[in-house]
Order: structure tokens, then C-alpha cells, then sequence
């Protein structure tokens, strides 16, 4: 018998850009360890637009189901699952399949599990009504924080890795946010939460928005590298440099001025993809002994910090929403971000409601 279908935004080729569409696909089926998450809010990622534009770097598995930020409710639980159940709130991590016997997923570093496969790129993300899950991804939630900014968990996740985790920042550490996209903003946020001070956050001027918006967040300086030279409002609050230098402007160039703001046994961290391959001079790295720490995803113990911090308000997560809509706008939501437009798009496959307990 048929599987009945549902709507879903999904990446049928890869030949050109934009092979993208609002198709019907099978309702999945759930095996003895997942469970059927009706998706109450799946934001969209700047990866999500790179994938769909083919500037991304990675291998894509298409035709697959876009989307790997969501939350929403339990409508099927798999017989051997426990700890959560039928109605349940939840998040969901990202990594959909991990080996669970190499070195590093028995370490909880699966996150970097070499055969890791990704939502939305690897196996089928959450643009779409419902989406099977592994209930090892789960987490809850609690019936305050709305799926609009739930959704939000892994960005913060991303951000939280990279500033709280991989990035050693102090009470009065001067820290460089390098790119005010979403992960950037989000990196920001968790650097003053983090103590940094000063915090600055640099963009182009098509970025006036978004230096605005990380103001909001925490940012005590602002830079329009266009129209203002970075290196000397970094020596004028510090003649060394930076003590952390964030780079998350999703392209390779900016690392050699990361490098360069860096201070002597300062770190720089890269987050983000960068499509573009270019030469970088990496002879700052050496003289100045500097730490250069790559950053890729998070792990239980960071979304459990995560969803807390955001339920009590402490990110300003709603700040970084520029669009709600629903699935059939998709177009809109993309282009928003790909635009600059918009920060963060949030898709509401069910509806403004979301889906009932």
C-alpha cells in the first residue's frame, strides 16, 4: 500500500542552481530506534542557500529534503525508544547517521565522525512536514519557548562550539567577530556572553542591518570595513591585537586578516565553509605562534547548555528572524538570505499554530 505523502522542499539535482521545489514525497517510515517528528519551525541555514545556489563544498546526496534546523512535536515513536514519547516538544541534533564505533563517536566527539552524515544533505532534512529522526538526536524543550526560535538551537549550537568550547575567552579578552551572517551574529552573542570586552563585529557596508543588530547582541564596536580601517580600531583598543579573532565570514580570504589582528599566542577560529579556494599567508600563524582552531558542529552536552540559555532569553534570539512563512514562500525565504536581506528565514510547515500534541 502507498505511503500517504506530504509536502517538502526538496534538492532535486545538481546540474545548475536552484534545482529546488515544493514536491510530494512519502511520509517516512520510522524504524524500532527513530521517531516521526512533525516540524514545528525549520530555519533556514546559509549552507541550505549555498546547496541550493551550488556554492557549497560538500557532497550532496540529491534528491534530498532540505533542512537540518528544526524542532517540533513527537507523532510516532519507534518500540524501542525511551525516554521520550508520542507529544513530546523536542530539538534535534544534526548528525542523522553516525558509525557509533570509531574512536571518536565513543568519546562523544561525534560530531566528527568521518562517516557522518548530515540532515538535508546526507539523508532527508526537515523541510517538510514530517521528517524521521533518531531518537539519539533529541532533546527537550520546554512548552515556553515557541518552535519559531527552537529551531534556532543549532545555529546557537555552532556558535557556542566555536566561542565557548574551541575559542579559551576571559572576562576583558578583546575578541573580532570577522562576518555579521547569522553563525557570525550568533558567534558575537556568545563571546559576550562569554565575557569578551571590547567585542567587535566587522561587515561591509551592505551589512549596515546586521552591524546594527550586533550592537544588540553584545558588540561595543562596529566596523563598515569599507568605509573604515579594521587593523586601526583593533590597535587603537589594543596595540597587540586581538585576543580572539572569530572567522565567520564563509569565505578563505578574511583568515589573513584574522591572522593578522590576532595578538601573539592569540587564537584564531574558523567556522563556516569557504567555497573559495585562496592563497593565504600563514606566516603570522608561525611568528606569532598563534592557535588556529577549525570549528564543525556540537555535541549533546552544548545543545543541553544551548536550549537552556535561549528558553531564559539570553541570546536574543528573535533578533536574528527576519521571515516566518510557510512552506509553498520557500522561494522568499531564500532569497531573503541570499540576498541579505534577511538574517535568519523560519519555515512553519505546519502553519502559524505548528502541529497539535
Amino acid at each position: 500500500r502507498a505511503r500517504p505523502t506530504q509536502p517538502a522542499i526538496v534538492q532535486y539535482g545538481l546540474d545548475q542552481p536552484l534545482q529546488v521545489a515544493l514536491r510530494e514525497v512519502p511520509i517516512p517510515e520510522i524504524g524500532p530506534t527513530d521517531v516521526l517528528l512533525a516540524v514545528g519551525a525549520a530555519s533556514v541555514c546559509g549552507s541550505d542557500v549555498h546547496q541550493a545556489y551550488l556554492t557549497h563544498s560538500w557532497a550532496v546526496n540529491a534528491p534530498v529534503t532540505l533542512g537540518h534546523e528544526f524542532g517540533g512535536v513527537i507523532a510516532e515513536i519507534g518500540r524501542d525508544v525511551k525516554g521520550f514519547k508520542a507529544g513530546d516538544r523536542v530539538v534535534s541534533e544534526t548528525a542523522a547517521y553516525i558509525c557509533g564505533e570509531c574512536l571518536l563517536c565513543r568519546t562523544g566527539r561525534y560530531n566528527l565522525c568521518p562517516s557522518r552524515k548530515g540532515f538535508g544533505y546526507g539523508i532527508d532534512g526537515a523541510m517538510a512536514q514530517y521528517v524521521r529522526v533518531p531518537a539519539r538526536c533529541l532533546h527537550h524543550i520546554p512548552d515556553s519557548l515557541p518552535f519559531d526560535l527552537a529551531c534556532l538551537t543549532e545555529p546557537h549550537c555552532v556558535a557556542y562550539q566555536s566561542m565557548c568550547v574551541n575559542a579559551d575567552i576571559k572576562p576583558g579578552d578583546l575578541v573580532v567577530v570577522l562576518g555579521p551572517g547569522p553563525i557570525g551574529l550568533l558567534c558575537a552573542r556568545m563571546a559576550a556572553l562569554n565575557g569578551a570586552y571590547p567585542l567587535v563585529v566587522a561587515g561591509r557596508a551592505a551589512d549596515r542591518a546586521r552591524l546594527d543588530v550586533a550592537r544588540q547582541l553584545g558588540a561595543t564596536h562596529v566596523v563598515d570595513v569599507d568605509n573604515e580601517p579594521l587593523e586601526d580600531v583593533v590597535r587603537a583598543l589594543d596595540p597587540l591585537g586581538a585576543d580572539v579573532v572569530c572567522d565567520a565570514s564563509g569565505a578563505s580570504r578574511p583568515l589573513d586578516a584574522a591572522l593578522q589582528l590576532c595578538r601573539p599566542d592569540g587564537t584564531v577560529v574558523k567556522v563556516g565553509w569557504s567555497p573559495d579556494l585562496v592563497p593565504i599567508n600563514l606566516n603570522p600563524l608561525v611568528q606569532k605562534a598563534v592557535k588556529l582552531h577549525g570549528s564543525f558542529s556540537h555535541n549533546y552536552p552544548v545543545w543541553e547548555r544551548v536550549i537552556s540559555l535561549i528558553a531564559a532569553g539570553r541570546t536574543g534570539a528573535e533578533t536574528v528572524i527576519g521571515l516566518r512563512t510557510d512552506l509553498a514562500h520557500w522561494q522568499e525565504a531564500f532569497e531573503g538570505m541570499h540576498s541579505g536581506q534577511v538574517i535568519k528565514s523560519v519555515l512553519l510547515p505546519h502553519g502559524p499554530d505548528g502541529p497539535s500534541r
